[in-house]
């Protein structure tokens, strides 16, 4: 089985089995990242070009290393010290690096929807590695991923995304990729941090962390986004954390078994404490191999590869 499209813009509308495929062949690639030399030839030949608009650290290492272990060759441009702080449009900068024969796009951009853009005027393959406040599929893949591994399935869990859902990209993707996959998902934060027209999405809302705590079994905590808010949207962090931080003196008492996952970076001691983002309940770190694994699946997956790698028949590079 191979993807339908040659671009990843977003989960939305993604067929369950494509996702699931996505999540195979990242199982059968993550042994890769085990072996004394972590690299493979699958995709030797071809040139992907990292654009990164804003600020990363996690996904764009994630996908540069991804590429590395897939012997593809790569270049890595980032807005400062490029043409575009002299006036280069985006479609420009994209045209004379696909005029350079690029396989694959892998962009950030601030703006909502420039993946898009980019994958109706270029030829190359376009992967969306976070638009605006639109989607961020492959944290939501690498999410599914962590999840699968640890508790077995998807289909089934309560999951309670909990943080500042107004500006995440990362909510909307986990949203319509849980869901499709047969989640229960459900929105904890404050009011003026919930989307316009969050009843019409596929989700519960949930009145306050208490009540998200007392429900789901799996929690995907968000960083506050300071960056992004044009006006205060609650009175203080302190305030912040005393009504949605998942704290130590909250997660004691609980009488079940809970997952936390957190996209990064950690705003520490505001949406978790250190005990809690480094303590038992906490996936986060697996999080971060996934994240090469999910990465390396999708990448070899928009090349054409069709489906999940046998690693004893696939020779080292």
């Amino acid at each position: 089985m191979q993807l339908k499209s040659r671009h990843l813009l977003g989960l939305e509308g993604m067929p369950r089995e494509e996702i699931e495929l996505i999540l195979d062949t990242a199982a059968s690639l993550k042994p890769i990242l085990e072996r004394p030399i972590p690299k493979v030839p699958t995709l030797r030949g071809k040139t992907i070009a990292n654009l990164f608009y804003e600020p990363s650290t996690r996904t764009r290492f994630s996908f540069e290393l991804a590429e590395k272990r897939l012997s593809a060759d790569s270049v890595s441009f980032s807005q400062a010290g490029s043409s575009v702080s002299k006036g280069e449009t985006l479609k420009d900068t994209v045209r004379n690096l696909h005029a350079m024969k690029i396989d694959t796009v892998v962009i950030r951009h601030g703006a909502s929807g420039a993946p898009h853009f980019l994958a109706g005027c270029l030829d190359a393959s376009v992967v969306n590695a976070g638009d605006g406040t639109h989607e961020h599929p492959t944290q939501a893949l690498l999410d599914m991923m962590t999840l699968r591994e640890k508790l077995g399935k998807i289909e089934g869990l309560k999951v309670a995304i909990v943080g500042d859902i107004l500006h995440s990209r990362v909510a909307r993707s986990n949203i319509h990729g849980l869901s499709t996959a047969g989640a229960s998902v459900g929105l904890c934060g404050p009011a003026t941090l919930m989307p316009a027209g969050v009843n019409d999405l596929p989700v519960r809302v949930y009145r306050n962390l208490d009540e998200a705590l007392e429900d789901a079994d799996v929690f995907i905590v968000l960083r506050i986004q300071m960056e992004r808010q044009k006006r205060g949207m609650f009175p203080s962090l302190r305030e912040y954390r005393s009504l949605f931080g998942m704290t130590v003196e909250r997660l004691e008492p609980l009488k079940k078994e809970i997952t936390i996952l957190h996209p990064g970076p950690i705003n520490r001691g505001v949406e978790l404490d250190d005990e809690v983002a480094d303590g038992r309940h906490s996936v986060i770190l697996d999080q971060v191999t996934n994240g090469v694994a999910v990465r390396m699946a999708v990448l070899y997956l928009l090349s054409g590869g069709r489906g999940k790698i046998e690693m004893e028949d696939h020779a080292q590079a």
